[in-house]
C-alpha cells in the first residue's frame, strides 16, 4: 500500500502540468471538487455509511479537509500555474515529512529523535538550495514558490489535524464532508479572481479524469489508511519518494531540467526525509 500511494501521489504534480493550460488554477480545482464530491456522496448513500454523529465532529473532518485539499492542492496547483517547475514544486512539498517530525512530539506526543533532527536540517538545506538556484536563473516566480510553501504548510497541519481529531471517521462520509467544503473555497475563490473560462480539449479531459478518480478518490484514500495504521512522522516519510519521482517524469514529458546546485539539494532533501523514515 505506501509504494502504490507513493507512485500515485506522484503523478498529481505532472497531471496539473498537464491540465492547466486549459483551466485556471482554482477553476480547475472547483471541478475537481465537485465530481469528486457527488461521486464520494453518492458511494456514501449506496453504501449506508454512518455519517458523523456530532457537528463536532464534522467540523473537525471539514478542517482537515479544508487543510489537506483547499491550501494544500491550491498552492500546487497556483505554483505550477505560476511556472514553478513540477519536480521543485513537489520537492517543496516533499519535506512535509520534516515538519510533521518536528511537529508530532509537541502536537501528538510522539517521539523525534536526534536522527530526525539532522535529517530535518539536511533536508531544509538542500531545499533552500534547489529554491536559490531557480530564483537566480529566473524559473518561477517568488509568489510560485511562495504558494508551494504554503501548499507545504496545508498538508503538514492537514495530517497532523486528521491523525488528532478524526480518526475515527468513516472514510467515505468524511471524505465527501471534506471535499464538499473544498468546492465550497474554491467556488469562492474562483469566482471571485477568476473568469472561470474552461477549453475543454481531450488533454483536459484526461487531466481532471485521472485527477478526480486516481487522486482524489484512490490516493486520498490510501493516505487516511495510513495515517490511521502509522505514526505520523513515519508515514508523512512516504512523501520522501515523491521529488525524485516527479522529477523524472516531468523531465521526460516536459523537458523539465534541474541544473547541479539543485540536484545536490535534491539528493540532500532525500536523504534528511529517509533519515526521519528510518529512525520514525
Amino acid at each position: 500500500m505506501p509504494a502504490v500511494f507513493v507512485l500515485l501521489w506522484s503523478t498529481g504534480f505532472i497531471g496539473a502540468k498537464f491540465g492547466l493550460p486549459y483551466a485556471e488554477p482554482f477553476t480547475f480545482l472547483l471541478l475537481r471538487m465537485l465530481a469528486v464530491a457527488a461521486l464520494l456522496g453518492l458511494v456514501a448513500l449506496v453504501t449506508r455509511a454512518p455519517w458523523p454523529g456530532s457537528w463536532r465532529l464534522v467540523g473537525h473532518i471539514a478542517v482537515a479537509g479544508l487543510l489537506v485539499h483547499a491550501v494544500y492542492l491550491g498552492g500546487v496547483f497556483f505554483a505550477i500555474s505560476q511556472k514553478v517547475p513540477a519536480g521543485i514544486t513537489a520537492l517543496i512539498v516533499g519535506i512535509q515529512p520534516l515538519l510533521t517530525a518536528a511537529l508530532s512530539g509537541w502536537l501528538l506526543g510522539e517521539r523525534v529523535s536526534a536522527r530526525q533532527w539532522g535529517g530535518l536540517l539536511l533536508g531544509l538545506i538542500g531545499v533552500g538550495l534547489v529554491v536559490s538556484e531557480k530564483l537566480t536563473v529566473g524559473t518561477g516566480s517568488a509568489i510560485g514558490l511562495g504558494a508551494a510553501v504554503a501548499a507545504l504548510v496545508g498538508i503538514t497541519l492537514g495530517t497532523l489535524y486528521q491523525k488528532r481529531h478524526c480518526t475515527g471517521m468513516d472514510l467515505r462520509t468524511g471524505a465527501t464532508i471534506q471535499y464538499a467544503a473544498t468546492t465550497a473555497a474554491f467556488a469562492v475563490i474562483a469566482l471571485l479572481t477568476e473568469s472561470m473560462r474552461v477549453h475543454w480539449t481531450g488533454e483536459f479531459v484526461f487531466a481532471l479524469t485521472w485527477l478526480t478518480l486516481v487522486l482524489s478518490v484512490g490516493a486520498i484514500f490510501l493516505l487516511f489508511a495510513l495515517i490511521r495504521k502509522g505514526a505520523a512522522a513515519k508515514v508523512a516519510s512516504l512523501f520522501y519518494l515523491t521529488p525524485p519521482v516527479t522529477a523524472v517524469v516531468a523531465w521526460a514529458m516536459f523537458d523539465e531540467r534541474l541544473g547541479a546546485v539543485a540536484l545536490v539539494g535534491m539528493a540532500m532533501t532525500v536523504v534528511g526525509v529517509a533519515l526521519v523514515n528510518r529512525s520514525a
